[in-house]
């Protein structure tokens, strides 16, 4: 959920900056309670995540991907949600 933005001018690199502040808790905590009640982890489908889209965004932009490009997005949201650093997003523990 965004909080916050904040836009300012950069003369030293002649740039419009835009900030954007970001609460990403209630994500969080809607994965665990999905994953408490056992939601979407059993059958042949399973769930593995919530992100929020922002948070996606955001590694697509660090990995240099464009958000068109479907098959390289999902492989970097398969790398940063197996990575464990974003573990609270995760609703089902298994691999894939």
């Amino acid at each position: 959920m965004k909080i916050a933005e904040k836009s300012f001018y950069d003369k030293t690199s002649d740039k419009l900056i835009i900030q954007k502040t970001h609460d990403v808790t209630p994500e969080m905590q809607r994965a665990e309670m999905i994953r408490e009640a056992g939601l979407g982890q059993s059958g042949e489908s399973k769930l593995v995540g919530t992100i929020p889209l922002n948070l996606i965004a955001e590694w697509c932009k660090e990995a240099g991907v464009k958000w068109s490009d479907i098959s390289a997005r999902q492989e970097v949201m398969k790398r940063k949600i197996l990575s464990g650093e974003f573990d609270k997003f995760r609703v089902w523990k298994g691999t894939f």
